[in-house]
């Protein structure tokens, strides 16, 4: 069993590391509190290796991942259109500070990495490995194995979010933050409807987030033009009450 469990670790871990999923927790860690990230992934985790040796092990039945993909793909763009959301002109109480609105509360940062993560990791090669484990090995080996492997390389990718993001100001994470959530549900997107090649579909997934950071750019030096209009407007306001 030992062996089984190491075996499953190792596969999964190695896999997991420059994939996907641990992007995506190296970004939820940017935004969100880290121990907030880390339980979700672990919750996840749980969940959806339990569902994949249950398949491989008893099951051998194959999951809709076409209309998972899908599922993730939208969970991904509009929580990185969310994240956007709160960092256009006018939202933040003090447009000259680098502080952003108050972070989401823990419980609610908890379901959307929770509900990202689970829906990512459905029908991903990181799940298909562990069936192909379960199907000729102890599926409680290969689940336990499993678990940690993948668990442990999300806690590696939050390492590095916490550590870089203790040098970025708050505002410039939730830009990047949500130019990656959109770049990982377009690339999960078009990864599902297109038979695109990898590099491909890479390539062509990093063009909704270059357009929605135009659009950003242009919004905030509309709304940089339009504060200069009104502060020259009171100038002559505030002479004529001097006088």
């Amino acid at each position: 069993m030992i062996t089984t469990v190491l075996l499953s670790f190792g596969a999964l871990f190695l896999a997991e590391l420059g994939d996907k999923s641990q992007l995506m927790a190296l970004t939820f860690a940017l935004r969100y509190r880290w121990w907030v990230v880390l339980g979700a992934i672990a919750t996840a985790s749980v969940a959806v290796n339990l569902i994949a040796v249950g398949v491989g092990h008893f099951l051998g039945a194959a999951l809709p991942t076409e209309l998972i993909s899908l599922f993730a793909a939208a969970t991904l763009i509009l929580v990185g259109l969310w994240t956007l959301r709160e960092v256009l002109p006018g939202r933040a109480a003090a447009e000259d500070s680098e502080e952003i609105p108050a972070q989401p509360t823990s419980r609610s940062a908890f379901l959307v990495v929770l509900s990202a993560f689970t829906l990512a990791e459905l029908g991903d090669r990181t799940m298909f490995a562990t069936m192909a484990l379960a199907s000729n090995k102890g599926w409680l080996a290969v689940w336990i194995g499993s678990v940690a492997g993948m668990v442990a390389a999300g806690a590696l990718a939050i390492a590095v979010g916490v550590t870089v993001g203790k040098h970025i100001p708050e505002r410039a994470i939730a830009v990047c933050s949500g130019l990656l959530f959109l770049y990982f549900g377009a690339l999960t997107l078009l990864g599902t409807v297109t038979h695109l090649g990898s590099a491909a579909v890479a390539v062509a997934a990093a063009g909704l987030p270059v357009l929605a950071g135009i659009a950003l750019i242009a919004l905030r030096r509309r709304a940089s033009a339009t504060g200069g209009l009104r502060a020259a407007e009171e100038i002559p306001a505030a002479a004529d009450q001097v006088q």
